[in-house]
């Protein structure tokens, strides 16, 4: 049985991450969404419950029946590939949106291969809808009241965009 781990901040997830998650499974026995607490990413908008809560949401409600099975999601504080050790896992899995995200993950990749040789990491490249698509962007769009629709499911985009008015408000200081 082959394990994927697919880390992430998810802050928050978007149909760009649902893709891959969806691709992800239906190469792999078992995938693993691992909801990353990254001290270099301190300013999440999204508390971890809130983004393990919407990733949850998002793939009962967002991916295909047959591959929704063999989902997992979890999270860890930790180092990556000390979960990936301690789970067993087999690859991790990195969805690349351009050259950019390329030169970081595969950067990642050798730190993670030279900390543990096992570790694999296999890059899925974003659909090409979602080439553009990243979570910061749906957050400043959401903030500025924009339509955030398109790149986020239902299930999750008025939790989405309550929290992203109050952080406004809290940000431009009015009530």
């Amino acid at each position: 049985m082959k394990t994927a781990i697919y880390p992430g901040s998810f802050d928050p997830v978007t149909y760009g991450h649902l893709d891959i998650i969806n691709r992800a499974a239906k190469l792999f026995d078992k995938v693993i969404v691992l909801v990353s607490v990254n001290p270099s990413k301190p300013n999440c908008f999204f508390t971890l419950e809130e983004r393990l809560d919407f990733l949850r949401r998002s793939i009962k409600s967002g991916l295909s029946i047959q591959h929704c099975g063999n989902i997992e999601v979890d999270s860890s504080d930790g180092l990556l590939i000390d979960y990936f050790k301690e789970r067993g896992a087999d690859v991790i899995i990195k969805g690349l949106r351009a050259m950019s995200d390329f030169e970081a993950e595969f950067q990642m990749a050798l730190v993670n291969k030279d900390l543990f040789y096992k570790a694999e990491t296999v890059f899925l490249a974003a659909d090409v809808a979602s080439t553009f698509l990243s979570s910061s962007m749906v957050k400043q769009i959401a903030m500025f009241g924009g339509d955030i629709s398109a790149f986020v499911p239902p299930s999750i985009l008025t939790d989405i965009k309550i929290k992203l008015e109050q952080k406004r408000l809290e940000i431009t200081g009015k009530k």
